[in-house]
């Protein structure tokens, strides 16, 4: 019987040996050093602020996986060796393999900065990084300040969480704008005054120049790239994340950024894959970027190995680009492509309710006016009716004049369609003067 081994038990490795043993009764081996059993990295912020505890995060009863024929290994691997199949874990067990694949997600970006390695210094990744943040930030009385570097997605999270414990939060972002590298400026305006609204000390165009040790290897403070000195108790770096793969070194397996994979997300062995957070597109999807720490990329990718790995070649073909997040008490969802600034030929037309904490920034061709994306704040929108918009190539004034059929918002809830309807009306009519 062939034995597949999957490192990593992340979205991205389970959704793919869920999605074996549907189709196969290959021995399924999964290898995780952080946990022994899957539970979702999305929900670690709801731990920490009392919303749930850590068993609630696992969508699997334990014994699932003895029933299902997967056997769970919580160990560290040491050693990668592709040319006699097999890996070298850190307690001195290996386990050979036919095919092996590599889900082993990521960690946090460090550049350098002087103090980075102090205590209380750290990432919110992982379960150890949690479990880290409980004994550095319990309380305001243990951590009276905390700074987060990094205005992404993981940052706005931490800064939640610290928030609904009272411990004060400096961020600094080195953007105008929240997040601006990826939103339009007026979108990321309205994310950093809804964090600021929230007591967040949101420092725009502010960059981290070093940790400050307090002579005992723990940190104290932080000086910025402008000279400012800010005390605090614990540093959170969330300045995006990077493929962990610095066990794979000497593997003889080709990597760059992440582990470079083909569109069938093998690697330069013929039995070794990767996918999740860690893979590397030799040549990118599309828009997509080459690596994409994404949940949906890593489940995605977990259903389409399963099936190459069952006798059927699948190419990784991900379609529409599509994301969601929470900014405190603003969702956000994006389908197509919505760039910062508008591509060449290309406008965004913006609407806003600042009152109400909800907006759409859509992207489309000038030319032809054909619906290229959408960023939707505080709406609820339905993936499958911009799915299809998208394949049809509709245009931006069908999508606008539609727009209430792809939300699902409570029936309650305000449906501002005629109001986006009406002053997209009047931003036409102004460009065409």
């Amino acid at each position: 019987m062939k034995h597949l081994v999957i490192i990593g038990n992340g979205i991205a490795g389970v959704t793919l040996a869920r999605h074996v043993r549907k189709m196969s009764d290959r021995k399924i081996t999964i290898v995780s050093s952080e946990t022994e059993f899957f539970f979702s990295r999305t929900a670690l912020m709801y731990v920490y602020m009392g919303h749930m505890k850590f068993e609630h995060t696992q969508p699997y009863e334990n014994w699932f996986w003895a029933k299902n024929k997967i056997e769970l290994v919580q160990d560290y691997v040491h050693t990668v060796l592709p040319e006699e199949n097999k890996i070298q874990l850190s307690s001195g067990r290996e386990i050979r393999y036919d095919d092996l694949v590599l889900a082993t997600g990521s960690v946090p970006n460090k550049f350098g900065w002087k103090g980075q390695d102090l205590e209380g210094v750290q990432g919110l990744v992982s379960k150890q990084d949690l479990e880290q943040l409980e004994i550095t930030a319990p309380n305001n009385k243990v951590c009276k300040r905390a700074v987060i570097i990094g205005g992404g997605l993981i940052g706005v999270e931490l800064a939640e969480m610290l928030h609904s414990r009272h411990i004060p939060v400096t961020f600094l972002v080195r953007e105008k704008g929240f997040w601006s590298g990826v939103l339009p400026q007026q979108d990321a305006q309205m994310i950093s005054n809804h964090i600021i609204e929230h007591g967040i000390d949101l420092k725009h165009e502010e960059e981290l120049d070093e940790i400050i040790d307090d002579g005992y290897g723990k940190v104290k403070g932080i000086k910025t790239k402008k000279g400012e000195v800010i005390e605090c108790d614990m540093v959170g770096l969330c300045a995006g994340v990077r493929p962990r793969i610095e066990f794979l070194q000497n593997s003889g397996i080709n990597l760059n950024r992440g582990i470079l994979v083909d569109r069938h997300l093998k690697t330069n062995f013929k039995n070794v894959y990767a996918i999740g957070d860690c893979a590397e597109q030799l040549e990118p999807v599309g828009e997509r970027k080459a690596t994409e720490a994404v949940w949906y990329t890593g489940r995605m990718m977990g259903e389409t190995l399963a099936q190459t790995l069952c006798g059927k070649p699948t190419k990784w073909n991900p379609g529409h680009w599509f994301n969601s997040a929470k900014f405190m008490d603003i969702e956000y969802q994006t389908y197509g492509w919505v760039w910062n600034k508008p591509k060449e030929d290309h406008a965004h037309y913006h609407w806003q309710d600042v009152d109400q904490k909800c907006g759409i920034t859509v992207e489309y061709r000038i030319s032809d006016r054909e619906f290229i994306g959408i960023n939707a704040f505080g709406i609820r929108m339905q993936h499958e009716v911009f799915n299809q918009w998208l394949d049809e190539n509709k245009t931006v004034d069908h999508v606008i004049e539609h727009l209430n059929k792809a939300c699902f918002n409570p029936e309650f809830y305000k449906r501002p369609f005629q109001e986006i309807k009406n002053d997209f009306k009047k931003n036409q009519k102004s460009l065409s003067i």
